[in-house]
């Protein structure tokens, strides 16, 4: 069961949370609220009802507090903005609306914590929670110190954690120290750290750290998750008595983190009257922010042609479709029946199948995610087989490769199994990884790269294609001074590692999780640029780079590297056509027109290009386009299943490439346009859905983006869209 929580906010709105101090362009209030909307987002997007939360206001303009409702002195302008409970963007946004400078000074911090204490307890109960309360406040609004040691002991006694954060608090180990303190706050941050001293559990510090560690970001902590718990066996235990078999369990060591996944909303449209009529979502309606949004419902329909049916369609009911597979140019259909046939038939197991030496282990046969194999819980006899299997394995240099069967019925899997014998970590375990079968793996042969081998068989060392021993030496320099394993420090100031694996976040789910909080708590705000730590590793360290710069001249001297000029843009029409030395016209004497050159099937390609070549105004190329259109219809037309299909699709590659380079996207995405109408209509012979699919989307001959062209007036979405 997840560990229960009660957290306390006390947040200062006095009047002088309202001043900007230090340099800041923003006030006290607003500056220390991003610590606070940070916390409370988190909260709410863990949606655990477990952990709750509540918010007290000092120095507000009312009070609202139980203390002051039995008439106890010293806690008046205390209020209770929200109670101990459950964070949801409902209360969030109430919350926000509540948080506002008062132009009160007569509240008392230490009193804020004693009201705080009571909402734990009586929330709490005797009930094992993890109790916590934050202050933060700037320590401007004097306070009576009197009773430190009593409101101390209480919180103890409550196992009450105190988080006291000032703003522009003096702190030597983050090394910032205000100048110009009033009296009032020097004595104010004394009396707080008198007052953490004596708690068990307690933590200090400034403000300026806290916002700037919101940056850093959090790796969610998961659970062991077990997805194996049996035995692990060396040959058959039924058939040998001699077959080992130890109990062990299996957790993931590495997995991938998801990207944070979206819900498809709609606005809620408040009934208009009793007689409106409107269709619910049955169980699936959720609360998203309030009544703002509802969730959607999605129905899938399935339809055949039916020349007898409305609009020549009819419905099927998903209980009468078949699966079916591709087989050539056909589809051969299962029935459910047939499908538990083509199921292998597993059971659970874990079994190992021999054993390789370390060398002949190569890393790029790694197909997926990393699990660590332990010893069953409080089971003497399977840890010690297991540490004797693991020391044997490291002894002898050797791997272990198994075959592993998560659940019955599930796919089998061949992994690889490491020794770790606990020398380094002092933690004994295998460690797996799983291996490819024969059709995962991808063999191809390229030419050697450190010589030539002519077509007579002759081998060379010395070519224009291979480098030379002064550009080999160059790159070996310039590759030891962008070494990064030493390129950091450590806190003893000894070369450490430049970027552990500690260090390197996911900056597609933390800028993703950053936008998501920012919008949570300011739906109508500019979302902040993504944070410096996130794209600390996207570039080389300049530092490292202004070292190691004499190492990558002599590499580009060697290398003999030259700046390519930039491509001219709008100049279509202006190349400068290549004269012969005798300056004859050479079409002219061939007696060809170029202007009204008509495009053969069966050379189409070359005098398609000759043609845009020679083309001077668009109205040429628009009507080449079009003759290469009837050329890729026809070959469409007329291809018996999908033999004529590559070809179709390597001639409207080549009219797509020709066009980027004209800055002419219109006129392909026009061609494109009336040809998907004519594939997936029928108008082309029959069913030709197979090459819109496979051989133009598959080969991504899709529209042309303003991404892939300036002058394109079609977006990436409207391309998706598209397709």
């Amino acid at each position: 069961m997840a560990d229960k929580e009660a957290t306390v906010y006390i947040i200062d709105v006095g009047e002088s949370m309202a001043d900007c101090h230090n340099g800041r362009d923003e006030s006290d209030l607003d500056w220390s609220m991003r610590y606070i909307w940070d916390k409370l987002s988190t909260t709410v997007a863990a949606s655990r009802k477990t952990w709750t939360v509540g918010v007290l206001g000092l120095n507000t303009r009312k009070t609202d507090n139980d203390l002051a409702s039995e008439g106890l002195d010293g806690y008046e302008n205390i209020s209770v903005l929200q109670e101990i409970g459950p964070m949801s963007m409902t209360s969030l946004k109430e919350l926000k609306s509540k948080i506002k400078p008062s132009r009160s000074t007569g509240g008392d911090a230490i009193s804020a914590i004693v009201v705080a204490q009571g909402m734990i307890d009586k929330f709490t109960k005797k009930l094992k929670y993890n109790r916590k309360i934050v202050l933060v406040t700037n320590a401007e609004t004097p306070f009576d110190d009197d009773s430190l040691e009593d409101v101390a002991s209480k919180l103890n006694e409550s196992n009450i954690e105190l988080v006291i954060i000032g703003i522009d608090f003096d702190d030597a180990e983050y090394g910032f120290k205000e100048e110009d303190k009033s009296s009032v706050k020097r004595r104010n941050e004394e009396a707080l750290e008198k007052l953490i001293s004596q708690c068990n559990h307690a933590v200090y510090g400034t403000m300026a750290q806290a916002v700037e560690e919101l940056s850093v970001p959090r790796i969610k902590h998961v659970r062991p998750f077990k997805s194996y718990d049996g035995t692990l066996t060396l040959g058959d235990p039924a058939k040998y008595p001699s077959a080992l078999s130890i109990q062990v369990e299996r957790y993931f060591k590495t997995k991938r983190a998801a990207v944070p996944s979206a819900s498809t909303v709609v606005i809620k449209q408040e009934p208009a009257g009793p007689s409106q009529s409107t269709q619910t979502l049955d169980e699936e309606d959720v609360e998203m922010g309030g009544t703002e949004f509802s969730g959607v419902k999605q129905m899938r329909s399935y339809k055949v042609n039916d020349p007898d049916a409305p609009g020549g369609k009819k419905d099927v009911d998903m209980d009468d479709l078949a699966k079916g597979y591709q087989y050539g140019s056909t589809v051969v259909p299962f029935s459910e029946s047939d499908l538990n046939v083509t199921k292998l038939e597993t059971k659970k197991s874990f079994t190992i199948l021999g054993f390789v030496p370390f060398s002949s282990y190569e890393p790029f046969l790694n197909m997926g995610e990393t699990g660590l194999v332990v010893a069953q819980r409080q089971n003497e006899d399977a840890e010690i087989t297991l540490s004797a299997l693991i020391h044997a394995l490291h002894e002898v240099e050797s791997y272990a490769v198994a075959r592993y069967v998560q659940k019955d019925g599930a796919q089998p899997q061949i992994l690889l199994l490491k020794p770790n014998p606990g020398i380094e970590d002092e933690f004994e375990c295998l460690y797996d990884v799983p291996l490819p079968f024969a059709e995962d793996v991808r063999s191809y042969r390229f030419p050697p790269l450190d010589k030539v081998v002519t077509v007579t068989g002759n081998v060379l060392t010395q070519h224009r294609l291979l480098p030379s021993e002064d550009l080999t030496e160059a790159m070996s320099d310039y590759v030891d001074a962008m070494d990064l394993s030493t390129f950091a420090t450590d806190d003893e100031g000894k070369p450490a590692e430049y970027a552990p694996i500690e260090d390197l976040y996911n900056p597609v789910i933390h800028r993703l999780n950053q936008a998501i909080r920012s919008r949570a708590v300011d739906p109508d705000g500019d979302i902040e640029a993504p944070a410096a730590i996130l794209l600390r590793f996207s570039h080389p360290p300049e530092k490292l780079l202004e070292k190691a710069k004499p190492e990558i001249d002599s590499l580009v001297d060697a290398a003999e590297v030259k700046k390519v000029p930039a491509k001219a843009q709008g100049k279509r029409w202006k190349k400068e056509a290549v004269k012969p030395l005798s300056g004859l016209d050479i079409d002219s004497l061939l007696g060809q027109n170029r202007q009204t050159k008509t495009i053969s099937a069966e050379n189409a390609i070359p005098e398609f290009k000759q043609t845009i070549a020679t083309a001077d105004d668009d109205s040429v190329v628009e009507d080449a386009v079009k003759q290469m259109g009837q050329i890729i219809r026809k070959l469409i037309e007329d291809s018996f299943a999908d033999v004529l299909y590559p070809r179709a699709a390597e001639n409207l590659r080549v009219v797509r490439e020709e066009l980027i380079g004209l800055e002419l996207p219109g006129v392909y995405n026009k061609l494109l346009t009336s040809l998907k109408k004519s594939i997936l209509t029928g108008e082309l012979n029959g069913d030709r859905r197979e090459m819109w699919f496979k051989y133009i989307i598959g080969g991504k001959l899709s529209l042309i983006t303003s991404e892939e062209s300036e002058v394109s007036d079609v977006t990436e979405e409207q391309a998706k869209a598209f397709v």
